[in-house]
């Protein structure tokens, strides 16, 4: 059954904690898995948590240390001294031991370490933080069952058994050299749990298992949204993020986009004589507008995606092309003939549009499927052309 936090369990839990009744948190914390019980720590203040934490198994507060919002968790173990945070990591896989010391200043990263020298993990420990965290080597742990290539199945089970308590999920597959994100890619597209790596020479050296995977796919997808979205990605969480970081992070892509809708105040002053003539079709351009903006919006969302799938590559592009032309052309003329009834229609009810309605209806009615097929065309191009030179797609959704 799904565990649910309510209000007046925190209540409650506030509560036993005033009158250090451990009891109440042995008797509801018993049956309550990692993610549980870090939900509830990321409600509590710092102290509260740190007396919850006193009162769990060993193994299960390592575990709920690792499943904590990035915020909460730096937190945390700003309260704990040195020796504390190295009783505590020295419960955790290696991958996880990793990623918890890289949070740390680097002077409390060496005094860690240092409580950990009698610890066989703690050069493994040293060895992983030495590999990016986007590459396959910053994912990986080093606890794995070895066998000899000759070993027989009993030779295995046994292995198996000996280090059950410190491996789980034993599944084999080989991979060299890959980018985080490339690791997620093979283990989604051959439903894959662990991924066992090899280093250049051949040799095993650890192995990736899929809750890293799922980790690194919502970062991943998170950051492809935020950039969509005309911003550059959030390094923290929302309600984490700082002040002045959130508008650095907001703000250049707006002022880059304000600079290029000048370009049309600009392009239209070219054509103030015209429109001075027809005023009523000034009344149009926002429509024209946001429909060739929510046309490329909408290609540039589907090939970013497409891209991120592996549907497509760079060398699709004049299939990308004519397959987005024809789909603009038509999306175009279904709005134009829209544009045009609505013109119409009006111009039979009210005499807004004057004589010339007819003309006012087709100025209307070209211009939308022109600058729908060309929002079209530039949405779905303008990700190819930034994939590129380099640079993330996602960016290109909102431009």
């Amino acid at each position: 059954m799904q565990f649910e936090l309510t209000d007046e369990f925190l209540l409650k839990l506030r509560e036993a904690i005033s009158a250090h009744n451990g009891a109440f948190v042995h008797e509801h914390f018993k049956e309550l898995y990692p993610p549980d019980i870090a939900e509830i720590f990321n409600k509590l203040e710092i102290e509260e948590a740190k007396y919850v934490y006193t009162q769990l198994d060993e193994q299960i507060a390592a575990d709920v240390l690792v499943e904590l919002d990035d915020s909460v968790r730096e937190d945390f173990l700003a309260s704990l001294t040195s020796k504390e945070i190295a009783e505590h990591i020295d419960n955790m896989d290696s991958d996880d031991a990793a990623d918890v010391i890289a949070e740390l200043p680097d002077s409390v990263q060496d005094e860690v370490l240092s409580h950990m020298e009698d610890s066989e993990q703690a050069s493994d420990i040293v060895d992983l933080l030495n590999f990016d965290e986007n590459t396959a080597g910053g994912l990986m742990a080093t606890e794995l069952v070895r066998v000899h290539l000759n070993s027989s199945a009993i030779d295995c089970v046994r292995e198996i058994r000996a280090q059950a308590d410190v491996v789980e999920n034993i599944y084999s597959i080989y991979v060299v050299d890959e980018d985080a994100e490339e690791v997620a890619n093979i283990m989604d597209k051959y439903n894959l749990v662990v991924l066992p790596v090899i280093d250049a020479l051949g040799r095993l050296v650890g192995r990736i298992t899929v809750d890293d995977v799922v980790d690194v796919r919502r970062e991943e997808e998170t950051e492809d949204v935020q950039k969509m979205g005309a911003m550059e990605a959030l390094e923290e969480p929302y309600m984490s993020t700082p002040f002045l970081q959130m508008i650095r992070k907001r703000a250049g892509w707006l002022i880059i986009l304000f600079l290029g809708e000048t370009l049309t105040a600009t392009a239209m002053a070219f054509f103030q004589d015209q429109i001075a003539k027809a005023v009523i079709l000034a009344l149009f351009i926002p429509l024209i507008i946001s429909s060739g903006g929510n046309s490329g919006s909408q290609a540039s969302t589907l090939i970013i995606r497409a891209l991120a799938l592996g549907e497509i590559t760079i060398r699709d592009w004049w299939k990308i092309v004519k397959k987005e032309f024809s789909t603009g052309l038509v999306i175009g003329l279904i709005l134009g003939i829209i544009g045009f009834a609505r013109v119409g229609l009006w111009s039979y009810f009210i005499s807004s549009y004057g004589p010339h309605w007819m003309l006012i209806a087709c100025t209307v009615s070209f211009s939308l499927v022109g600058v729908v097929l060309w929002g079209t065309l530039m949405g779905s191009l303008l990700p190819l052309f930034l994939k590129r030179i380099g640079l993330d797609p996602a960016v290109s959704s909102a431009p």
